[in-house]
């Protein structure tokens, strides 16, 4: 077995290669232990444990034991799995199916580290900034747990607290998926089709960014300016005087939970509302404003007196450009259309397929799809039906979407699970369909396109500017035989010398069929009456001669296939 490729950096985290080989073996994933040579970390015991392994295989599938290998890895490979479950261009649909269940809860960890996480960043004891500290937490998840306090004014707040060392781990685990990604870029056929080592730093950048708890104060923030007018949404302040880049402080939100059905019902509220009220301004957030919240599971909501939903947790959140946004406007539009065709240049124009796709494959099962769904009412269509049918053709025909696209596709899915729990005939189509409609007429007026226009006019003043004095060296350069047109050609030889082989085995063939046709009408003249001579001697040889010279041609064509 050949050593591992082991750099400078990574001989620091023996012990955690260590760990992830034992994980990757314990759940029977010693295939995949060896491709990204983890095996010579192993103990003689591992190596014996990973024989054993492929002997008795798992009774479960590949997907659910990459599932739980990612679960035992820790919070970075559980983000990893979670970010990946949004990648069908990548991952077959059962792997995005499983890792779609990954969770980032976890039990809470000892109250001592994380008290001295709080008072290292506030630079005091507790008391001087809390009137109440609650040690048992709210909620944990991976990267941090909350918990409940009061400020000396009384204000009931939640404090989000970063977990002890979990920077350094996730640190630690970043440059090591760096180092694998480039291992499986150059040994698996991944490799050739995506930058996984670029796709490797994206997912380290958005990880330390949501450690840092400034952003996710920010984007509560911009929800709320976004949110302004809106009175059935209520985002939680943030006391920017108690928040650092390891603990979030905001105001804390006293309602049901938006999956407690038992407790909306008691409390009388209307759920069909609810749900109507929450699709609404998540399609605002994807289509006006370009700026979601990404999660948004149950635990995430919660319903206030007067049917206003309370959002919780920033952290993660999707952003879409005006472009992007149009993109997504125009592939709707031309899938009402049923314009597959068009549906396919779309795809190309944007980038998430190659000109190379196969496109009567990928048209084929696009008409497939797109059939099914056409004349169906909307109530009857599932977001979540239609996204099982997307990702098996997202796979096969590697379309690669940007990354904010196919977290569209989840979010909204996610949104109507909720819609679909407060009320089973919920139709999200009919919520988001007039903002789209809204969103297109909006492009085709002059006010947004005029902009666009003012703001490229400086561009198209200097090239006005340039033409005619270009314009003019251009025609005086040819006028006087100064240009010179070169073509470049690739593989023009190549085919002009296979071509000429072509020829010439042409040729051959056609005279060896003339000898051998007219050496057969000699023989009989030179041998009339059956009298062997000279001349008959050299006709009969010649004619054998050229006979073995045309098996030999047929013998070497054949061999050429």
């Amino acid at each position: 077995m050949p050593a591992p490729h082991i750099n400078v950096r990574s001989v620091r985290h023996l012990q955690r290669y260590r760990e992830i080989a034992q994980v990757l073996i314990h759940h029977g994933l010693g295939e995949l232990a060896e491709l990204l040579e983890l095996l010579p970390y192993l103990s003689l015991p591992g190596r014996i444990a990973e024989r054993r392994g492929r002997q008795a295989p798992s009774p479960l599938g590949i997907a659910p034991r990459m599932r739980m290998a990612l679960e035992d890895l820790g919070p970075t490979f559980v983000k990893l799995g979670q970010v990946l479950s949004t990648r069908p261009d990548l991952l077959p649909p059962a792997y995005i199916v499983e890792f779609s269940k990954l969770q980032s809860a976890v039990p809470a960890g000892p109250w001592e580290p994380v008290q001295d996480v709080l008072e290292n960043e506030l630079g005091a004891p507790i008391e001087d900034f809390f009137a109440t500290f609650h040690a048992t937490p709210l909620a944990a998840a991976s990267l941090s747990q909350v918990h409940a306090a009061t400020l000396p004014d009384g204000r009931e707040v939640v404090v989000k607290v970063q977990r002890p060392g979990i920077q350094a781990v996730v640190e630690t685990d970043l440059e090591i998926l760096f180092n694998l990604a480039r291992l499986v870029q150059d040994r698996t056929p991944l490799g050739k089709l995506y930058d996984l080592p670029g796709i490797a730093e994206e997912f380290s950048a958005t990880l330390r960014s949501e450690l840092d708890f400034y952003r996710e104060g920010h984007n509560a923030d911009r929800f709320r300016e976004n949110f302004a007018g809106e009175p059935h949404l209520h985002i939680p302040t943030i006391y920017w005087d108690y928040t650092t880049r390891r603990i979030l402080v905001m105001e804390r939100l006293r309602g049901i939970k938006v999956s407690d059905i038992e407790a909306l019902d008691v409390a009388g509220y209307d759920r069909h509302r609810i749900a109507t009220h929450a699709a609404r301004i998540l399609v605002k957030e994807m289509v006006e404003d370009g700026f979601f919240h990404a999660d948004p599971h149950p635990g995430n909501f919660v319903v206030l007196p007067g049917e206003i939903i309370g959002a919780m947790d920033f952290g993660m959140v999707g952003y879409l450009s005006q472009q992007t946004r149009v993109d997504l406007a125009r592939l709707y539009s031309l899938v009402v259309q049923m314009d597959e065709d068009s549906i396919i240049d779309q795809l190309i124009r944007v980038g998430a397929v190659s000109y190379t796709v196969d496109r009567s494959h990928l048209r084929r099962d696009l008409v497939r799809l797109i059939r099914k769904y056409h004349g169906m009412p909307l109530g009857d269509v599932s977001l979540q039906g239609i996204m099982g049918e997307v990702l098996p053709i997202a796979f096969r025909h590697h379309i690669n979407l940007p990354a904010e696209l196919w977290l569209v596709g989840k979010t909204l899915t996610m949104m109507e699970g909720v819609g679909f729990r407060l009320d089973p005939d919920f139709d999200a189509f009919a919520v988001f369909k007039p903002y789209l409609q809204r969103f297109m007429l909006e492009r085709a007026l002059p006010g947004a396109w005029i902009p666009v226009l003012i703001k490229s006019s400086h561009n198209w003043q200097d090239f006005l500017g340039l033409l005619p004095r270009v314009g003019y060296d251009v025609l005086s350069r040819i006028q006087r035989g100064d240009v010179q047109v070169t073509i470049e050609h690739k593989g023009l030889p190549n085919a002009l010398s296979r071509l000429d082989h072509v020829v010439n085995r042409l040729s051959l063939s056609l005279l060896l069929a003339a000898l051998i046709v007219g050496l057969a009408l000699l023989v009989p003249l030179f041998n009339p009456e059956g009298q062997w001579n000279l001349a008959t001697v050299l006709v009969i040889t010649s004619f054998v001669g050229v006979s073995l010279l045309g098996l030999t041609l047929i013998f070497s064509i054949w061999r050429s296939r």
